[in-house]
Parts: C-alpha cells; structure tokens; sequence
C-alpha cells in the first residue's frame, strides 16, 4: 500500500545539500527555502516547492506545519546507549574534588557500569535503553550509533549487541551498532595486558561471525590502550571487513588520530587534545572529526578546538557521548546548543554537523542527511522562529513533529509508530 503524506506550510526549510564530507567553511553554506512544501511518497521525498500541487490523491495525509521550520531529522553519531543502572551516587564526589583515578580505585567509574551491565538481564539493558530511545526520538534524533564497551568480557558485549541489533529492528531510530570490547583493561585483566588485545582480537571473529556490529572502536588514550595496541585491533577489524571509528585525543594526544587518518577511520572523536599537526592530517582526509562538547560540559574540561578545526578545513559532526559516566543526558538539542555556546560554532555549521556530516560518517549520506529529492523522508519539524534561534533558545525542546522514513512517529511529543 502507498503512503502519501504533504506537509504544508513549511517557514522555511533548512538543509546541506552539498556533497560530503563537508569541510570547514563550506559548513556554513546552508540552502534555505521560504514558504515551502515537501511531498513524501513511499518513504522518499518526492517533491520540495513553493506552490502546492493541486492534483493530490484524495488519500493523501496532510500535515499543515503551520509556520514551522523544517530540518533534516538529527543523526547522534557517537553514543553508548546499552548499559547497566547508573552513577549517580559518584556525581557528589566529583563536585566535592574526588579525581576519576580515586573514584575508580574506590569500585566506582567504568568498573562501576561494568558490573551492573554484567549483572543485568537482556530485558533490563533492553527496557532501559528504549525508554533512552523513546527520550532521544522527542528531541529530533532519527539515527543514532550506538557502542558495546560496558561488558569487556565476550558475553556480555554479545549481550549488548544483541539489545542494540533488537532495538534497531523494533525502535523508528536506525541504530549502527559499534563493537568497543576495547573501552577500558577490565579487573581480571589488571596484570596482562598484552592477554586481552588476544582476547579482544579473538573475540572480533566470533562478532563478525554473529554479524552483531558494524563498525569496531577502541579507546586510544593514555592509560587505556596504546596507539601500537589499537592498530593491532584495527588491522585485525580491517581484515574482517569491519569500519573503524575511534576515540583519541580526550586527554592526550598519543598518536590516535595519526593513526586514524593513516587507516581511514569513519571518525575520530572526542580531540579535545588534538595537535596543529593533526588537525592539518584531518583537513587532508575524508576522516570525520566527531566533536562531544557535552561531555566537556559534565565533566568540567577544555572544549575542542572546533574553530580552528573549521579554519583549517576539517570537516566536523557533533555528537551526544551518551552515557552514565560523563555525558548522562539524551537531550542531543542540548549539545548541539553547547555546540554553538562553547565550540563557537555557528548554527549553519551545527546544522552541517547533525545532520550530512555525521550521514557521511556512518555511510548513509546517499539516503539521509539532507532533505532532497529521492532522499528518505527523515524530517522534524521545529517551533523556531528561525535556524539561530533554534540553537540560541537553549535548554528547551523545539522539537513539534517528526517523520521517520515518510512516517509521522513524533507529534506534540508523543511516539505514535513503531518502525516498518
């Protein structure tokens, strides 16, 4: 049966419809389209005018927007969605001083959500992260990543995967699911590091066999995994035909992002502690520079250098972190608002930065990203006066619509549809 829907009545749409990935002030070219309609069919954008077409099917849906903005639906590239209860009870230690390091030595951290993702059933990773994806969906985000990383043992990472690969069949959000068996060295593994980089290595042939993940991601950060170990890992991912992504440059810069352009890594994120040299390596290839300033926020750090970033001509997307440690908000509207505030971004930019950039980044830019012809129908629909002022009015949701492949799943925030 065929799905016709018009939305009527558009403000004005905005959207990137330049080829990605989009690199440094190309960022801001924004193409804008005043008093607008979008005519969807089957799931793809069949007609984006000016003057309605007057010969509609009789059975068409319409949905009057009614003085609203219309953008591409929001795609959150970097989250870690799957994960057992939450740390709240570390929040006053971290006000009061207490650095990570004593925070971890006293049971708490990472180890901390380790044990409880360990100890949680299938239902309860899955219940919890659907209640996160029914919250993320109200603020706009369609398509999302999403990493393993809290079991660092093969059953429970398999066990992540699986909640992940069986929300993405039942959840409107697409979901690209990361295996990060590399997130931290787990507690049994203390004494031998070099036994777990062949346990994880092990581990990726047993992933690919269960076509549990997509792409694979380690943490290359001093006193976690080295830049010799991830590429050790990588090259092995590489040969099973996984995609890379990778954290590098949170608190030092150790050679991870080097590598990640010398591997053609989808993104490298995070780089808050990235180097001129480095930032001169993004600009020269088609590396995704995934940028998380709320987790900066969290957790009271430095911001990455977006602006000198952009000036150099790196191309960027911006993104959530998700998750119970440093970055416990599914608000993506909030981050792409301190996007603006403290990366000094400019609202075209961020635009770039949700949407095509971050499409580009998980492979989907032919399909989403952009609202063109023949593109899906991912589309939400904003109470904002205009772009700027979607970023500028902070801390509240704009969010009045949202179509997820041709389908209304959003409105006055309520989810209506479960994925076709």
């Amino acid at each position: 049966m065929k799905t016709k829907i018009l939305i009527k009545n558009i403000k004005t749409i905005y959207t990137s419809n330049q080829l990605p990935p989009v690199k440094g002030n190309l960022m801001s070219l924004i193409e804008e389209i005043n008093d607008a309609y979008i005519l969807i069919e089957d799931e793809l954008i069949k007609e984006i005018g000016k003057k309605l077409p007057t010969n509609l099917d009789d059975d068409i849906f319409v949905y009057d927007a009614s003085g609203l903005i219309a953008i591409p639906g929001l795609i959150d590239s970097h989250t870690h969605l799957v994960f057992g209860g939450s740390r709240e009870d570390e929040f006053s230690k971290k006000i009061a001083g207490v650095s990570y390091l004593d925070i971890l030595s006293q049971g708490g951290g990472i180890h901390n959500t380790v044990t409880k993702t360990r100890n949680a059933s299938f239902d309860e990773l899955y219940n919890q992260a659907k209640k996160s994806l029914d919250e993320m969906i109200l603020f706009g985000v369609t398509t999302l990543e999403a990493k393993s990383g809290y079991g660092l043992n093969l059953e429970t990472e398999i066990k992540q995967l699986e909640v992940l690969k069986k929300l993405n069949e039942n959840h409107p959000i697409d979901i690209h699911i990361t295996y990060l068996g590399a997130h931290a060295l787990p507690k049994e593994y203390k004494n031998n590091r070099d036994e777990y980089i062949i346990q994880i290595i092990k581990d990726l042939e047993v992933i690919k066999l269960k076509d549990l993940a997509e792409y694979v991601d380690v943490f290359c950060e001093a006193g976690v995994f080295t830049a010799k170990e991830t590429e050790k890992i990588f090259d092995k991912a590489k040969s099973l035909g996984f995609k890379l992504r990778l954290h590098s440059d949170e608190i030092e810069s150790i050679g991870g992002t080097k590598l990640a352009v010398e591997l053609e890594a989808n993104t490298v994120d995070h780089l808050m502690a990235i180097t001129d040299k480095d930032i001169n390596l993004l600009s020269k290839s088609n590396t995704i520079a995934n940028l998380l300033p709320a987790t900066s926020f969290f957790l009271n750090k430095e911001f990455a250098p977006a602006r000198k970033m952009i000036e150099a001509g790196v191309a960027l997307s911006v993104s959530s972190d998700y998750n119970p440690g440093s970055t416990p908000s599914e608000n993506y509207q909030l981050t792409l608002q301190l996007a603006g505030n403290k990366l000094r971004m400019l609202p075209t930019e961020i635009l770039t930065a949700a949407t095509i950039n971050p499409a580009f980044g998980l492979d989907v830019n032919e399909t989403l990203g952009s609202i063109e012809l023949g593109k899906k129908a991912d589309i939400l629909l904003l109470d904002a006066k205009n772009l700027d002022y979607f970023i500028y009015h902070y801390g509240t949701n704009h969010t009045k619509a949202v179509f997820k492949n041709g389908i209304l799943v959003v409105d006055n925030r309520k989810i209506l549809e479960e994925k076709i």
